[in-house]
């Protein structure tokens, strides 16, 4: 029984989706003005996981992920980079998918984008103004805060204590200085589209709202994103969708923790803010999710050097196994024994822990136990002199297949992709390896040990073997 810790009741909850076996699912996606950062890349992951191991249940999963593409930030950075904001959306779109295609982040299923659902949400705001919860002031409508009884139980704020919080920025316009944006006017040089307050562009929060009712139905069953995004932006859906359809906005919303650099707050100020691109150019896609994974979902976490290269170093382990398996069903074995091994009771555990509100710690812990049990199983058969058959080994790859790629993506079983997703050419290093075994045939050693090492600079290393040479991508 799968049990989700619910921020908005502040407890775990038995997972019950309103429309069995369908699951529909709304993450946060990216204000598209920048390469997204690695504490961003800890969302996408996280919820892939939590995506994935649903899938692995038997629910079929409807994943929408939004693309902010109109905001103040893309505004300021058309302005820095001299172009139209159209441009500067579509550039890091791009940008976008090419990372959490390296992180092997699975694509959603949908991708909206703010631009192309603005009848939408002026349809909502009208909606809201008809219902008494907007206002207008001159062409800036606002939404009455005050009017919405729940206001604060997502987060737990009480809307008084915020009133008195000396953080709160005045605005002249506004009612109450919580009250904030659904549609703003158009400010000179910015885009802007045609509404019934005027020409204008709509507030952040009135966007996902609008995005994820569209797709998703008015209500929904889940609905992730950062801990940062609590309050104000998930307070605000709520405000805007329950006030203008009347019914629960979400069923479970998920949230995921803090990432400090280094025990410090991640800040371009402090020196200390890294991209997702930046990281995957020193650690592969598997150790950063093995490194994610290997913490609560919910806490913080704390991201350095340190860390992600013993995820590295851990992964190596998985990797040896990787190349066995591979290596020895290359020989399709059909004669030899087939151990024992109870593939079941692993399985069974890892299941208990991600039932367990997505407990990735412990679950990753498993396959980490279960990969120590197979190396013994193989050392001792080979101390014994015995062969193993490849049903074995056919047996333990579907389980990793299942687990450790299919739900975290912490292993892969195929050298060409990982060789490709490096950026090497896989027919270019087999010309390479036959070329050393021409050498070395003709006892030209200094030539093949030149080769060698010419490989291990583009990132490949060799084993050599009775069987012949091996290679795999190493960072």
């Amino acid at each position: 029984m799968l049990k989700i810790y619910n921020t908005l009741t502040k407890q775990k909850e038995e997972f019950k989706p309103i429309d069995p076996p369908n699951v529909s699912m709304y993450v946060c996606g990216p204000t598209v003005y920048d390469f997204f950062h690695i504490g961003n890349a800890r969302s996408f992951i996280s919820s892939d996981i939590i995506r994935k191991y649903l899938e692995y249940k038997g629910y079929n999963v409807k994943f929408v992920m939004n693309l902010t593409d109109v905001d103040d930030k893309i505004i300021k950075k058309s302005i820095e980079e001299k172009t139209g904001t159209e441009q500067v959306a579509e550039k890091y779109i791009g940008a976008f998918f090419q990372d959490i295609g390296k992180l092997t982040v699975a694509k959603a299923d949908i991708y909206p984008k703010a631009t192309g659902h603005m009848q939408d949400i002026i349809d909502m705001i009208k909606e809201l103004e008809q219902k008494g919860f907007a206002y207008n002031v001159d062409g800036n409508v606002f939404y009455d805060v005050a009017k919405f009884k729940g206001y604060g139980k997502l987060s737990g704020k009480k809307i008084d204590e915020l009133e008195a919080g000396a953080r709160i920025e005045k605005n002249e316009e506004k009612k109450n200085p919580l009250d904030f944006s659904l549609w703003k006017k158009a400010k000179e040089g910015e885009p802007y589209w045609d509404s019934p307050w005027g020409k204008g562009r709509p507030g952040w929060h009135i966007e996902c709202s609008v995005m994820s009712s569209k797709h998703l139905g008015k209500t929904f069953d889940i609905h992730a994103g950062g801990n940062d995004l609590i309050f104000p932006h998930h307070e605000n859906e709520i405000a805007q969708s329950e006030a203008a359809n009347e019914q629960p906005f979400v069923k479970y919303w998920l949230h995921f923790g803090f990432l400090n650099i280094d025990n410090t707050k991640m800040s371009k100020s402090l020196g200390n803010f890294f991209t997702a691109r930046d990281i995957l150019t020193k650690y592969s896609a598997e150790a950063i999710r093995l490194f994610f994974a290997q913490a609560y979902y919910r806490g913080p976490l704390n991201f350095n050097d340190e860390l992600l290269a013993a995820a590295e170093k851990g992964l190596e382990k998985l990797g040896n196994l990787t190349d066995t398996i591979n290596q020895e069903l290359s020989k399709n074995i059909t004669e030899g024994v087939t151990p024992e091994l109870d593939i079941k009771q692993f399985e069974d555990k890892i299941i208990a822990a991600m039932d367990d509100d997505f407990n990735t710690a412990q679950a990753i812990a498993v396959i980490f136990d279960f990969t120590k049990e197979v190396n013994r199983i193989i050392a001792k058969s080979a101390s014994g002199g015995e062969n193993i058959n490849a049903e074995f080994y056919k047996n333990v790859k579907a389980f990793l297949e299942r687990t450790a790629v299919g739900i975290f993506g912490i292993m892969n079983f195929n050298a060409d992709d990982n060789l490709s997703g490096a950026g090497i050419d896989v027919e270019h290093i087999q010309q390479m390896i036959d070329k050393r075994l021409e050498a070395k045939n003709e006892k030209n050693y200094a030539l093949a040990d030149k080769i060698r090492e010419e490989l291990k600079e583009l990132g490949v290393e060799l084993k050599d073997s009775k069987e012949g040479t091996t290679f795999k991508v190493v960072k």
